[in-house]
């Protein structure tokens, strides 16, 4: 797929758009730095996420929690932090992957943060928060999914909240009780899973002395984690007392190590990876990276040939044969790139990510008809995708289903959080499409979400 700076974010627990009124009472917030509107993004990618939660499965499973319907994903920022907001998706700063010096430490973090999940934290804030009646002050009425194209191949999307920061940041702090909580349960959890809770000592330390700095210098982890000496000797203890059962696990330092080598192929300079892309162990994970060096490069040669050196090695994996449809989707190569993203689908038939390109090499080779099916299926596995419905509503204009084409639009515009623009296409939609078909239904819904933003702003 296309490798975005930029981001879809995912609401697991909506799967058709009936449920768009029911975002109002879900929080997508981030703790930004100033006191003015904060903006995230995600950076997406199937290899990168597929990596992420073979990583992420044991700890899941050990912490009680269904692995196959829980996402980790990697926010577009350079800092070093991770949170939850609701209890189906980790955030991770894709500066505390690029920055973590081994997988146990890593998966800590993410152990951290399921046990946030799982010991309620997050859900007693929420139900607080609504009791409150703060709900609105936080911009809870539609957070928003922001996605918007960026420049070239690397596609951008983002999240835009209109919230103040200092309200974001007391949603994401968690009190001194909750963190021991989740630092016990954590390593347990790690302990269980046959992981090393040494991971853990490792994080805390990374951030020790965080405390005596303001709160303007200090890691964005330590503001909404915050750390302290006792915390650090407690997981030192749990060490002691408990021991280190783990035994080497092959398996996740290549995946950790797949994981850190496409993010930063896509995120340092191509100079930089091919100086260091030699100090990498993985022979399919070098040539990976200089792949992407070399594509980033506009060198198209060196680059096929690296990646088709990378699937030579590991030919069932469906994630290298996308990263060759990309750059031959990107060359505006469109019979190759098709064929390349058709082996793709074959090889993870179920990746919503692969299918959303695959659909999208369809409609670039002037096939409407099949990119529509194919995009429809992404969609079902995976609502959230805002690039899919970009390319849906394309699709759908090219075989002159204008109504459908307006209902998908207003969906997109209502998950970036654009309800003005939402309502105007959702209108067009209704005008156009069977009074009570699906369809037709749909574009209510987003109509719904237009008219309370418009009661708030009225207010």
């Amino acid at each position: 797929m296309m490798f975005s700076h930029g981001a879809r974010m995912t609401f697991d627990r909506f799967s058709r758009l009936a449920s768009i009124p029911a975002l109002a009472f879900c929080l997508l917030t981030y703790a930004a730095t100033t006191l003015q509107a904060a903006s995230i993004g995600l950076l997406r990618d199937a290899d990168v996420e597929y990596a992420l939660n073979r990583l992420a499965a044991p700890i899941l499973q050990a912490a009680g929690l269904n692995a196959k319907r829980m996402k980790t994903l990697v926010v577009n920022e350079s800092s070093y932090n991770a949170f939850v907001l609701d209890s189906r998706t980790i955030f991770i700063h894709y500066g505390l992957i690029l920055k973590s010096h081994n997988p146990e430490m890593l998966q800590a973090v993410i152990a951290h943060e399921a046990a946030h999940i799982a010991n309620g934290h997050i859900a007693r804030r929420m139900q607080n928060m609504r009791s409150a009646g703060s709900a609105a002050g936080l911009g809870l009425a539609l957070a928003a999914l922001a996605a918007a194209a960026g420049a070239g191949g690397e596609a951008a999307s983002g999240i835009a909240i209109g919230t103040q920061s200092s309200a974001l940041r007391g949603f994401l702090s968690h009190t001194r009780a909750e963190e021991s909580s989740a630092d016990r349960s954590a390593a347990g959890y790690l302990s269980r899973a046959g992981i090393s809770p040494k991971g853990l000592v490792d994080l805390h330390q990374t951030f020790a002395g965080q405390e005596v700095l303001s709160a303007r210098h200090q890691d964005p982890y330590m503001r909404s984690h915050p750390l302290s000496r006792d915390r650090i000797r407690a997981a030192q203890a749990y060490v002691a007392s408990h021991g280190d059962n783990s035994s080497p696990n092959p398996e996740a330092d290549y995946w950790f190590a797949r994981l850190r080598g496409k993010l930063s192929g896509f995120i340092r300079a191509p100079k930089w990876t091919l100086r260091r892309a030699g100090e990498e162990v993985h022979k399919d994970i070098r040539l990976m990276r200089e792949a992407i060096a070399y594509h980033r490069l506009k060198n198209r040669q060196k680059a096929l040939a690296a990646i088709d050196g990378a699937i030579s090695l590991r030919p069932g994996d469906a994630y290298y044969m996308e990263l060759k449809g990309q750059f031959l989707m990107e060359n505006r190569e469109w019979t190759a790139a098709l064929g390349a993203y058709k082996k793709a689908v074959t090889l993870a038939p179920r990746d919503p990510l692969i299918l959303a390109s695959y659909g999208r090499a369809q409609l670039a080779a002037g096939q409407p008809k099949a990119a529509i099916k194919t995009l429809e299926t992404s969609r079902g596995i995976d609502f959230r995708n805002s690039f899919l419905l970009r390319d849906m509503a394309q699709a759908y204009a090219q075989t002159k289903q204008t109504g459908l084409a307006a209902l998908v639009t207003a969906e997109r515009y209502a998950l970036q959080g654009r309800l003005d623009d939402a309502g105007l296409h959702a209108k067009r939609a209704t005008a156009l499409l069977p009074t009570g078909s699906p369809g037709w239904r749909r574009a209510q819904d987003v109509l719904v979400a237009y008219e309370r933003s418009q009661k708030r702003k009225r207010r």
